[in-house]
């Protein structure tokens, strides 16, 4: 965990949103597929890996009031709560690798884009996904590299998904809603393939 820490630290500190492959300046996929969802602006959403991305800037914009942004990098977020200025303090913002997070609420939207292909071993990908079904009441939007996308990002290997092997990773705690393909075109114009999905959890019944 600290050799990842230090990694995403230093991304944060030496690079401008420009030298990133992931810097969107409107997240438009993401944000189409929240307001598809038609939460409640009080709905508690959480963006996973949410760094310094500009996502949480259009959800304030769009009322959203119970917003968690997390990222393993506290540069990451410095930056964005500096971006912000005055409305950083109605966004709950938390330092914390995904794998270590322990969270005491439950989320109606758990959105994660570009941050589970990082997590390339089995017992990673299973515990994320533990977390996940633990936390999640409503929910699960994943953004990851597709089976055509990159083998690697910011100097890290990365796991491509299909469709049908990330269906397969969630099956036991989410029911697939939607998937497709995208190019995201990089600041420096390059173009990589996400698949990007949505799910529903899998509420438990009761116990007989």
């Amino acid at each position: 965990m600290a050799d990842r820490k230090s990694h995403w630290e230093n991304v944060f500190r030496s690079k401008s949103p420009e030298e990133v492959s992931w810097t969107q300046e409107v997240p438009e996929t993401s944000l189409l597929r929240i307001r598809q969802l038609k939460l409640h602006t009080t709905a508690a959403i959480i963006d996973v890996g949410g760094g310094d991305s500009k996502l949480v800037d259009h959800l304030l914009d769009d009322g959203y009031i119970n917003i968690t942004i997390l990222d393993i990098s506290g540069e990451a977020l410095d930056k964005a709560k500096h971006r912000l200025g005055d409305r950083a303090r109605l966004v709950n913002w938390v330092v914390s690798d995904i794998l270590e997070f322990n969270p005491s609420k439950k989320y109606d939207l758990w959105h994660d884009r570009a941050a589970f292909h990082f997590l390339t071993e089995t017992r990673e990908i299973g515990k994320y996904i533990q977390i996940a079904e633990r936390s999640v009441q409503g929910f699960l939007t994943l953004a990851t590299f597709s089976d055509k996308g990159p083998k690697e990002c910011s100097g890290l290997p990365v796991r491509q998904y299909s469709e049908e092997l990330i269906q397969k990773e969630l099956s036991n705690g989410f029911q697939k809603i939607e998937c497709r393909t995208e190019n995201h075109i990089t600041p420096f114009g390059s173009r990589q393939n996400f698949l990007i999905c949505s799910f529903k959890k899998i509420q438990s019944g009761p116990v007989q």
